[in-house]
């Protein structure tokens, strides 16, 4: 029974570290939005990218737009400076997370996705722009 109990603690240690091994590999840190308005704030630079459809019905401040489903994103990557901090977000997870995965392709090394998405931004109180 100990050895039983051994096993499945090595065996639950590694799928753990397994998993935390994968989400640093996937190279953007997710952020909460009271982080992400930290970050915000305290990185002149930042460049907050929205890559949702929805920009005209609301964004967060200062928020550029490339959509990642109708490829302005991908066409825009070139032209983006690399050495900036970036904070992605969207309407939902599926996009946010695809374009910041694009952006650590393409060699970004400072890049964030605000966890919640725009929803949790607002929900949160923090300011919007139309």
């Amino acid at each position: 029974m100990r050895r039983m109990t051994r096993i499945l603690f090595v065996t639950a240690l590694l799928l753990f570290a397994a998993s935390g091994a994968a989400l640093a590999a996937e190279g953007y840190m997710d952020v909460e939005p009271a982080k992400a308005k930290e970050l915000i704030d305290a990185t002149p630079d930042i460049v907050v990218l929205d890559v949702s459809p929805y920009y005209a019905k609301g964004h967060l401040p200062k928020a550029v737009n490339h959509p990642v489903g109708d490829g302005s994103l991908d066409k825009a990557i070139p032209m983006l400076d690399k050495s900036k901090t970036y904070l992605v977000y969207c309407h939902g997870d599926g996009p946010s997370i695809a374009g910041a995965k694009k952006l650590v392709e393409a060699g970004f090394k400072k890049v964030y996705r605000l966890k919640g998405n725009y929803k949790a931004w607002v929900d949160a109180g923090y300011p919007v722009e139309k």
